[in-house]
């Protein structure tokens, strides 16, 4: 097409048969729509390497009641760690995922990351209809179950592989769902960061519900705003994620935005190719042909994200003010149909102060963090404390104690402090809500190099916040 922008100089990178095929990027996992998914993803977030197996679990498990909450139904995946079940609520019967991960099996460290991050994404992201949920956590020596929404329709992927592609209304309503969802997870400080039709499921009526959040990044994870880690499916991937250099991540989503749209309405890749280096070079020159059949606005709206240069590139927020974008958004939906999620629904109290659900509080029982399954015992990384002041004093206290002790203060997406001294983040602190007038306030160190809270002015910082604290929740030893 023309209008290309050179390649950016990490071009001459993708030389070289050194690299993967059409496989991963670091912490990616393979995907393209050349072949049909394995049956058993079917109806559940994540690739066989997050939804897992490997554990003693099998036929046993199916039938079984799980902790006297859950009965246990069909095997749904598996794969190194971890396998998902089927399973219905006892008290009322209703139809939920499980995921159950073996902690007696080795956890790489590629994987160990990955389950953390799944699980503080998507407990930020609760109350926002196009994304998965999670219901609730449980543990016991051996063992950790997520109990997560069934999205029972399937992937979209499949939904592509059986039809072809999609009518341009349906193909919109799929979008703009995917667009409410990744808006809300940038407004709470969630980046995806694998975005692709293999992670994007469907309910019973048919509604889109954006699954697998073990690629995505938090707030923490930023280095001068911006995001470092090459991860995600190259087909889908920002070519400047590609290039190791630093990049905004709602941007990085942006483009996947822009190759799933395209995907949709043609029912094909823009840049496919079995060659790794000359699917780079496409992508770099924008070379890929629209179909007939695909209208003028929807090919302006996906030229406009398909920008190989990210400061150029449509951004989501640009992107909802389209008129191609914007029609048929709020229509009366049929009886089997979900409404697609109000663009605007993040309410100024949502960066401020996030809200603790019953998984969350579960999980601040020093036999159930998760935090504690894969990090080192010695040396504390993080505390938290209950208060009844209010968000705002605790961000006005925090602000000011770290200023006396030589911090620089950030305010980040939703609602987390960052403090830091010379390069890098040392410390964040988050404010959650765990009843009305109660507070959570977690500080933790985010910084580089296995720092301690000891060697960040624990003391120091103690002494300035116990006039907020009511009680402390997790002690030094």
């Amino acid at each position: 097409m023309e209008g290309a922008l050179p390649p950016p100089p990490c071009a001459a990178d993708f030389g070289g048969s050194r690299l993967p095929g059409k496989q991963e990027l670091g912490c990616g996992r393979p995907g393209s729509p050349a072949t049909p998914p394995p049956a058993s993803r079917a109806a559940v977030g994540g690739g066989p390497e997050l939804l897992g197996g490997g554990s003693k679990l099998g036929r046993q498990d199916s039938g079984a009641a799980l902790l006297g909450k859950y009965q246990m139904g069909q095997l749904l995946g598996r794969g190194s760690f971890a396998k998902v079940y089927r399973a219905s609520s006892l008290a009322d019967g209703s139809p939920v995922a499980i995921k159950i991960i073996d902690k007696t099996k080795p956890i790489t460290s590629a994987m160990e990351p990955q389950i953390l991050r799944e699980v503080a994404a998507m407990r930020r992201l609760q109350c926002h209809p196009n994304i998965l949920k999670i219901h609730e956590v449980m543990a016991t020596r051996t063992k950790i179950y997520l109990v997560m929404e069934l999205a029972s329709g399937g992937e979209l992927f499949s939904k592509i592989v059986r039809r072809g592609r999609l009518t341009e209304p349906v193909a919109r309503r799929y979008f703009q769902q995917l667009v409410s969802a990744l808006r809300f997870c940038h407004r709470s400080g969630v980046v995806h960061r694998d975005v692709k039709p293999q992670n994007l499921l469907l309910d019973a009526a048919g509604a889109l519900k954006v699954s697998d959040f073990g690629l995505s990044a938090l707030p923490e994870q930023l280095r001068d705003g911006l995001l470092h880690t090459a991860c995600g499916t190259p087909a889908y991937t920002a070519p400047e994620v590609v290039c190791r250099h630093g990049y905004d991540g709602s941007k990085a989503d942006a483009w996947s935005c822009g190759v799933i749209l395209f995907v949709l309405l043609a029912g094909y890749m823009p840049f496919d190719d079995h060659n790794l280096v000359a699917m780079y070079k496409r992508i770099h020159t924008r070379d890929y042909n629209f179909p007939d059949w695909i209208s003028k606005p929807a090919r302006y709206i996906i030229h406009q994200l398909l920008d190989p240069n990210p400061n150029t590139r449509m951004s989501l927020e640009a992107l909802i003010n389209t008129s191609w974008f914007k029609k048929s958004l709020n229509p009366k939906p049929r009886p089997d149909q979900s409404p697609v999620a109000e663009l605007d629904m993040l309410d100024s109290k949502h960066d401020v102060i996030g809200t603790m659900n019953a998984f969350d509080i579960i999980s601040l029982s020093s036999g159930l963090d998760l935090s504690g399954l894969f990090e080192a015992t010695g040396g504390a990384k993080g505390k938290r404390f209950t208060s009844r002041a209010s968000a705002e004093a605790i961000a006005e206290r925090v602000r000011d104690v770290g200023s006396k002790l030589g911090f620089s203060v950030e305010r980040r997406k939703g609602g987390t402090i960052g403090l830091g001294k010379g390069v890098g983040s040392v410390l964040a602190v988050e404010v959650s809500e765990i009843a009305e007038s109660l507070l959570m306030v977690e500080v933790r160190v985010v910084g580089y190099g296995g720092v301690s809270l000891e060697e960040v002015q624990w003391g120091d910082w103690k002494a300035g916040l116990e006039e907020l604290v009511l009680s402390w929740q997790k002690e030094a030893a």
